[in-house]
């Protein structure tokens, strides 16, 4: 009996090694491009390396931790991420979304199309792209407070005073698109038996969304919320060419925080594990998103 197990167990191993063969590439891929420099930067998080004036780094612990969070700045770069990703995420884009979705299923279809081109337009656009144009919207020049002008109410400088709020419409108004396009499908497979039946005992249009359409979208709800959170929390490009993080740092958000320590500071392990915390806080989301997901409706 033990004679013949040993070829049987040796024969196992064979097929789930050939099974496995094919997925090889794509783990020796993700091992050397992802998992290398995420390890490669943990290392330097706990380093003091730098770009310049340094001929080798040294080992320095938890150091570049705590004097983050001694940090003045860095806490106000956290402060400002929540608020950034608070009203642009989970408020803006995600509500918008959700509710471009629901008008854009009782519009005409010239109305839809129209509407998707243009929000779908803002949303395919560069970062960059959509950097400038929003600054030309905001700046005092710009055009809402020409808007503001012509209806004879006040303007001001929108880059100045609310820099923050600023570039959190401005990523509202670039991303929503995607939050429209995930709930436009799930709005899609709720059976229209149940709405009408809703509406045949005269249930109103807030009750059937809060007691009919919300729960049965709740899982493409928590995916949109997980993949937006995650996107919001890198966002660098938009906000670096509308304010650079200014003025002063109030509207720095982490990923430009990074940025300043590591390359314009040259603290290159400093500004290493700042972005490590960011990957701690982007994990955290998504735990938090993932076992929402596990709960069924």
């Amino acid at each position: 009996m033990g004679k013949t197990s040993a070829p049987v167990r040796r024969g196992g191993l064979l097929r789930s090694l050939t099974r496995a063969l094919p997925l090889a590439p794509a783990v020796v891929l993700l091992l050397l491009f992802l998992a290398g420099p995420i390890a490669y930067c943990a290392y330097i998080a706990f380093t003091d390396l730098q770009l310049t004036g340094q001929a080798q780094s040294s080992f320095v612990g938890l150091e570049n931790f705590r004097a983050a969070f001694r940090d003045d700045a860095f806490r106000n770069a956290v402060w400002l991420t929540l608020v950034f990703t608070v009203v642009s995420s989970l408020l803006g884009q995600n509500t918008l979304g959700l509710a471009l979705a629901s008008l854009m299923q009782r519009a005409s279809k010239p109305v839809r199309t129209v509407v998707g081109g243009i929000v779908i337009t803002a949303w395919v656009l560069p970062e960059v792209v959509a950097g400038f144009l929003l600054y030309a919207f905001f700046r005092r020049e710009g055009t809402l407070n020409a808007i503001l002008d012509w209806l004879h109410l006040p303007t001001q400088n929108w880059m100045f005073t609310l820099p923050i709020l600023a570039v959190s419409f401005a990523n509202v108004w670039r991303g929503t698109a995607f939050s429209m396009l995930v709930y436009s499908a799930a709005l899609n497979e709720i059976p229209k038996e149940i709405t009408e039946a809703a509406e045949v005992d005269g249930a109103g249009g807030w009750r059937r969304l809060w007691h009919i359409t919300l729960p049965m979208i709740r899982r493409s709800i928590g995916t949109n919320l997980m993949l937006n959170t995650l996107q919001t929390l890198s966002v660098f490009g938009l906000i670096w060419v509308m304010t650079r993080g200014g003025p002063g740092n109030r509207s720095q958000t982490l990923p430009l925080f990074m940025y300043e320590q590591a390359f314009q500071k040259s603290m290159i392990g400093y500004g290493t594990a700042v972005a490590l915390l960011l990957l701690v806080v982007g994990s955290l989301f998504s735990l938090v998103y993932m076992r929402l997901l596990r709960t069924e409706v």
